[in-house]
């Protein structure tokens, strides 16, 4: 590993100083006593001040103060690139000028090829399994082999949409068009679409650790079907900003619409009504019920159709992924189901991208449902046990009672965790779509 140099880094954050103010955190505490059910409301109170007491002050090679994966992250201090999407995303409209510098902390990572580093291990942080050991005087990060999801691009439109923040936008859409860039030259599957390193290393560069979708699985450059929808989301979001910026928007909007027809009619499977990664539509016995399959609805590349399938026949269908605290990780009928991370237990976030991706498909009910759901469940696991948990039960049970991984040393997921749990997001959504009747 490279010694990394961040003295320039380091001046900056010195002569700045930035940080969240006082009336920052005041303002998402007050939210936490208005938004949602009063049920939910100790909840939300809790996770406002977890935001706060993840909140570190600048250090290299952060310019501004930097969110962590929240307190109870047994491998931290450590800064997460889709978990900060998340804190992003729940932080928003509240603290604005706070999630315009988590923005640039994580942009500002950037490599010159285009990578984009998963995750940043500060002085002090444990070794987790399979990732690089952190130092004790340094920050350290992967360089090439472990990106996250590139799910920044849907935070940095949610804020520039809501502050008409224009100084900003020229370096989103630079730091987009170079992180495409690197995963067409590092991340390319054959004969289409874009696979994550989870099918040739095991490093969960998805996020997903442990996937049950590679289980099973010949390593190769293979299509995945997460991987294919979140470079779809960067090509398009690519081609919004260029627009915005009086930029030719053809090169981003013809790689999109190739992507989306490619995932439309190549990795959905008619017969089930549903989308596969590349493998299991050739091979029908290495198919699984994964989350995964639902980032088609999410980015917007299924057609209405088959929109419509997937939220009537599957998020909805208490036998797939509308458990007692929606949505399970692995559809609860299928042969993998699981109570251990990823393999059946509840992420809040992908409950969140199920329902945004509802909404976008006009079904504000289903929306509503799910989140009303997990939001329940959540707060009640927060009255019994005092904190926040990393995943959740899906048949409703403790989630001190889950499995994490079986081989490491902590098998139960992190308590006091911010990462995966846009509550305030969740509960923000679930009041647009209030009044809407259920379907």
């Amino acid at each position: 590993m490279h010694r990394l140099v961040f003295v320039f880094a380091a001046a900056l954050a010195l002569a700045s100083g930035h940080a969240a103010s006082p009336d920052e955190w005041s303002a998402l505490r007050h939210e936490a006593d208005t938004l949602g059910k009063p049920a939910w409301r100790p909840m939300l109170r809790y996770l406002a001040a977890l935001h706060e007491r993840g909140t570190h002050p600048p250090a290299p090679p952060f310019e501004f103060e930097w969110e962590d994966l929240g307190p109870g992250y047994g491998y931290g201090p450590a800064f997460g690139n889709w978990d900060l999407a998340h804190v992003m995303i729940d932080e928003l409209p509240t603290m604005r000028e706070h999630v315009r510098r988590q923005l640039l902390n994580d942009l500002r990572l950037q490599l010159s090829d285009g990578f984009l580093p998963g995750s940043v291990y500060m002085p002090g942080s444990p070794s987790a399994p399979g990732a690089v050991a952190a130092s004790k005087t340094e920050p350290v990060f992967d360089r090439g082999t472990q990106s996250h999801p590139p799910l920044w691009v849907v935070a940095a439109d949610d804020y520039m949409a809501l502050t008409g923040d224009q100084a900003l936008l020229r370096e989103c859409f630079e730091r987009v068009t170079r992180q495409i860039e690197w995963f067409e030259a590092k991340r390319g599957a054959e004969p289409e679409g874009f696979f994550y390193n989870d099918i040739l290393l095991h490093k969960w560069e998805s996020g997903v650790d442990d996937g049950v979708r590679f289980d099973n699985t010949a390593m190769g450059p293979k299509a995945c079907i997460d991987a294919t929808c979140h470079v779809y989301q960067m090509c398009d979001y690519a081609a919004r900003w260029a627009r915005q910026l009086g930029v030719d928007d053809r090169p981003w909007r013809t790689r999109a619409d190739r992507l989306a027809e490619f995932v439309r009619t190549r990795l959905w499977n008619e017969e089930s009504g549903f989308f596969y990664d590349v493998w299991s539509i050739q091979d029908p016995k290495l198919r699984t019920e994964a989350f995964e399959g639902f980032w088609p609805l999410v980015t917007g590349i299924a057609t209405p159709a088959q929109a419509r399938r997937m939220i009537d026949e599957w998020l909805l269908n208490p036998q797939r992924f509308f458990s007692k605290h929606p949505i399970a990780t692995v559809g609860v009928s299928d042969p993998k189901f699981s109570l251990r991370m990823w393999r059946g237990p509840v992420w809040n976030s992908m409950t969140y991208w199920a329902a945004r991706g509802c909404q976008r498909y006009g079904r504000p009910d289903a929306a509503r449902a799910l989140l009303e759901a997990a939001l329940d469940d959540t707060a009640a696991q927060f009255d019994r046990s005092g904190t926040i948990w990393e995943y959740f039960h899906p048949l409703g049970g403790h989630p001190e009672d889950l499995q994490r991984k079986p081989y490491s040393k902590r098998n139960q997921p992190w308590p006091d965790y911010l990462g995966h749990n846009p509550l305030f997001a969740m509960a923000r959504l679930w009041q647009q779509c209030e009044h809407v009747p259920k379907k």
